[in-house]
């Protein structure tokens, strides 16, 4: 525990999750408990593993930074590139009727007039007058309302804890006095809060914050300014001229490339409905109230699919892709319990269903993935606006129509917080040592395996080298010979290498090296000429698109 409390002082490494015993054969460690860090000590010591170890850093930190921007590292970029490519075999590779493409930043402006971002993409921001600190009117709500729900959930656990094999968890909710009273707290803000977003209330909103005593988090004050209107998107000028007539937009989502070039994707590919097209991209929105590191981004990447079909089946291709996508994210070995489906019960302009996909971060269960049923809004709009006929004649009915869409969303940055938020551990081993290990999944990783030398000396670099040069052309490799081979491994645990390959004198004569597991601290005698087959076993990123 000293060794979390340095990390604390220093600002080094971070660590996350809850206390729980694990056992691995002839090793034993456990968790450390950190459940009682603030969300803020947990994300400075988060921020400053990713930095030392070269995944995430500011962007332009010469220069003091940028809030809520950041640059990926060489580290990062690999495991961003792999969780990409998980995405981009699953829709394009493993469904012959989904394509992929990839269309521009800057799109007519037009383009957002037709998806209704021009009118409607705006947040209700609040200021408080004494902090000077800008929020989000709705998040401020939700987060009261988290907290009720907290309090019930503890009171349902004392409960479980109390009764045993004889709990009735519905009975205890229907019954106990504590649970009643801000059940029924929850249900009187909650049903406001609802009405004000259907009406769009902007007072109310305020209300709803003066009459629950919502404080300011930095000042402790009720001191609020009135709730206004914020739109999200950057604009900019395209010319030289400078006029109001050259204002264009940074796309604020990659969805709508994706409308715009419907027409030429379904000709040149022959495509037939139900069909998909998918695009990885870059998305821009000016968020004022960006946190919880990448969480929430001004400058962020999307990954997302537009699946296009018979208007009156939207809701059978809803359903089918809210189990495809979960069945995605579970595959990774993450815990199925880690995950939830939260529907919407305010829809946006668009939909006519929608839910999200919801992971339990460190700091509670929040959106990870969208699955919206979008009607035919954004391609009956787009027709409307640019006068281009934009239907699909089916040769099974013999009618013309606008195809309904139902769209997938996910935030490539959020994915990769996932990732790492799960993998990030502290491990107190035996002796009083600790190890820090990201255990990220083996095809995830942005460094497979590392080749380490025993002695940088006696002909092992020579050998060692040679076997980065085989393994290199299949897997991503780190040559490593500098320090103890003890430093070694819990510098590769520490950047989440799943195998670390060591070259010793025995190596010399039976042609055999140790190989190490990352999770376990395994280690197995291999001969050299298995070690691929062993490696791609584990890392080789079609098995795992095979248990889908």
């Amino acid at each position: 525990m000293a060794y979390v409390q340095r990390l604390m002082n220093h600002g080094k490494k971070s660590a996350g999750g809850g206390a729980s015993p694990i056992v691995h054969k002839n090793h034993y460690f456990c968790k450390i408990n950190i459940i009682d860090m603030t969300q803020d000590e947990l994300f400075k010591v988060l921020v400053a593993h990713c930095k030392e170890y070269g995944f995430i850093f500011p962007s332009s930190e010469i220069y003091d930074g940028l809030a809520a921007v950041y640059d990926y590292g060489q580290m990062g970029v690999e495991l961003k590139n792999n969780i990409k490519r998980y995405w981009w075999d699953a829709m394009t590779r493993l469904n012959e009727n989904i394509v992929g493409i990839d269309s521009c930043v800057f799109m007519h402006p037009k383009t957002w007039v037709a998806s209704g971002h021009v009118a409607a993409f705006n947040d209700p921001l609040i200021d408080n007058k004494d902090s000077k600190k800008r929020y989000r009117a709705d998040n401020l709500i939700e987060d009261y309302l988290a907290k009720i729900e907290e309090k019930i959930e503890k009171e349902v656990t004392k409960g479980r804890k109390r009764f045993g094999d004889s709990f009735d968890e519905a009975q205890f909710r229907a019954t106990n006095p504590n649970v009643l009273r801000e059940q029924t707290k929850y249900d009187g803000v909650h049903n406001r809060y609802l009405a004000a977003q259907q009406a769009n209330d902007f007072k109310e909103y305020k209300q709803i914050i003066l009459d629950c005593d919502i404080a300011d988090p930095i000042s402790g004050t009720k001191n609020w300014t009135d709730v206004r209107q914020f739109n999200l998107m950057f604009s900019t000028q395209i010319s030289n001229t400078g006029e109001a007539d050259d204002k264009i937009y940074l796309r604020p989502e990659t969805a709508q490339g994706i409308f715009v070039d419907y027409l030429n994707v379904q000709k040149t590919g022959r495509m037939k409905i139900p069909f998909g097209i998918a695009q990885i991209g870059k998305a821009f929105r000016n968020e004022i109230v960006a946190r919880q590191f990448i969480f929430r981004m001004r400058e962020f990447e999307q990954m997302e699919m537009e699946f296009f079909c018979r208007p009156g089946t939207e809701m059978e291709w809803f359903n089918f892709w809210k189990e495809k996508r979960m069945a995605w994210h579970v595959n990774l070995g993450m815990g199925a319990e880690n995950y939830r489906f939260h529907d919407h019960e305010k829809l946006a302009h668009y939909a006519n269903a929608a839910t999200d996909i919801e992971f339990n971060f460190p700091f509670g269960f929040k959106e990870l993935e969208g699955i919206h049923s979008r009607t035919d809004f954004d391609l009956g709009n787009h027709q409307k606006l640019s006068g281009k006929k934009i239907q699909y004649f089916d040769p099974e009915t013999g009618e013309s129509y606008v195809p309904y869409c139902v769209e997938t969303s996910i935030g490539l940055d959020r994915m990769f917080l996932t990732v790492l938020s799960h993998a990030y551990r502290v491990e107190e081993l035996e002796g009083g040592e600790s190890r820090v290990v990201l255990s990220i999944p083996a095809p995830l990783a942005p460094v497979k395996v590392a080749v380490l030398p025993l002695l940088n000396k006696d002909g092992l670099p020579e050998v060692a080298q040679k076997i980065m040069d085989e393994l290199k052309y299949d897997f991503a490799c780190q040559y490593d010979p500098k320090d103890s081979i003890g430093k070694r491994y819990r510098r590769q645990d520490a950047a989440g290498t799943p195998f670390c390959v060591t070259i010793d004198h025995e190596t010399l004569r039976d042609n055999c090296v140790t190989i190490r597991e990352r999770d376990t601290m395994d280690q197995t005698r291999v001969p050299i000429a298995e070690l691929s087959s062993l490696i791609d076993k584990e890392v080789n990123m079609n098995n795992l698109l095979r248990k889908l």
